[in-house]
């Protein structure tokens, strides 16, 4: 599949700081004229980058209240946008089997609070369960190992009463990523995952420091991240292996497992991952942001199976 920015994406290649400005004036202090003399901000100022994401939140989507610690991921939201309406895809060919598309609920599109999403690694900013919800009315439960993320999460999810009553945060125990989450008794129709791409502290950083050398510039964390979102050992590949390992075990309660993947050369070994746990059917959908290419993968043990019924 070409790489582009998905056409339900609400940003489309840029942000339209200018309107922003009209509507979140806070965002004001951080502006500046770009060498076409247009309205920008800084993209390497931590502060600005969260100012730009809680304007676009209060724009587009009615959140009011938005924020997370310092050093906590502060995610590149049009990207974020980008997985979660892939995702309705994903669903939009099951919702056609099943006879449940309508034009008068928007298309071939799975909407509503029946649709059950499970985060992994959900973090402190709750960026894909707020996405998630406002964009279609999906439900979420969102898992993280880091207490402190979690109660940010939750103060996100209490200041905002249009997420309280659809967003429920659940502590995981690692190095478990799917047990203990999935209760025995629930089914969901997806999972997600944004995992920690790099191998150690140390690739991470480096891999920092190699973009700003690139752009001339002294190195900055712009979108910050603790370790536990940056790396684990053995990197993405290690993390969606024993994620693939786990979803073998609950294969018939969810429609369809994914991931965000990084590095394309992590596929090939994923792919062996995928076939040893005798998965039904996996896809490979592209993304493009600018320069940065990226790809979700996702798998099913059911086939993407037209009998898949969400209350049962």
């Amino acid at each position: 599949m070409k790489a582009t920015t998905h056409p339900r994406n609400r940003y489309q290649g840029h942000y339209n700081i200018k309107g922003l400005l009209e509507t979140f004036p806070e965002l004001g202090k951080f502006a500046k004229k770009n060498v076409a003399g247009e309205p920008s901000i800084d993209f390497a100022n931590p502060a600005a980058v969260k100012s730009l994401n809680r304007a676009l939140l209060n724009q587009y989507y009615g959140i009011v209240e938005w924020d997370i610690p310092d050093q906590y991921l502060c995610p590149p939201i049009p990207g974020r946008a980008d997985y979660i309406h892939h995702l309705a895809d994903l669903l939009a060919v099951n919702e056609r089997a099943n006879g449940r598309a309508t034009r008068d609920e928007g298309g071939d599109l799975a909407r509503g609070a029946a649709v059950r999403v499970l985060d992994v690694g959900v973090g402190a900013n709750c960026i894909y369960p707020i996405l998630g919800h406002c964009e279609y009315g999906w439900s979420y439960v969102g898992s993280d190992i880091d207490p402190v993320a979690l109660a940010n999460a939750q103060k996100i999810i209490d200041a905002n009463s249009k997420l309280a009553s659809t967003i429920e945060l659940r502590r995981q125990t690692p190095p478990d990523i799917l047990k203990g989450i999935i209760k025995s008794s629930e089914r969901f129709d997806l999972t997600m995952c944004n995992p920690p791409f790099h191998a150690s502290a140390f690739e991470a950083a480096e891999v920092n420091r190699k973009k700003w050398r690139n752009l001339g510039k002294a190195p900055v964390t712009n979108f910050g991240g603790q370790n536990n979102e940056l790396w684990v050992e053995g990197g993405e590949i290690a993390f969606i292996r024993r994620m693939i390992e786990e979803s073998a075990t609950m294969r018939t309660q969810v429609l369809w497992f994914t991931s965000f993947v990084s590095k394309e050369a992590s596929l090939k070994p994923l792919y062996g991952e995928l076939a040893k746990n005798e998965v039904l059917e996996y896809r490979v959908m592209d993304m493009e942001q600018g320069q940065k290419r990226s790809r979700l993968l996702a798998w099913t043990f059911l086939g993407g199976k037209a009998e898949w019924n969400r209350t049962t």
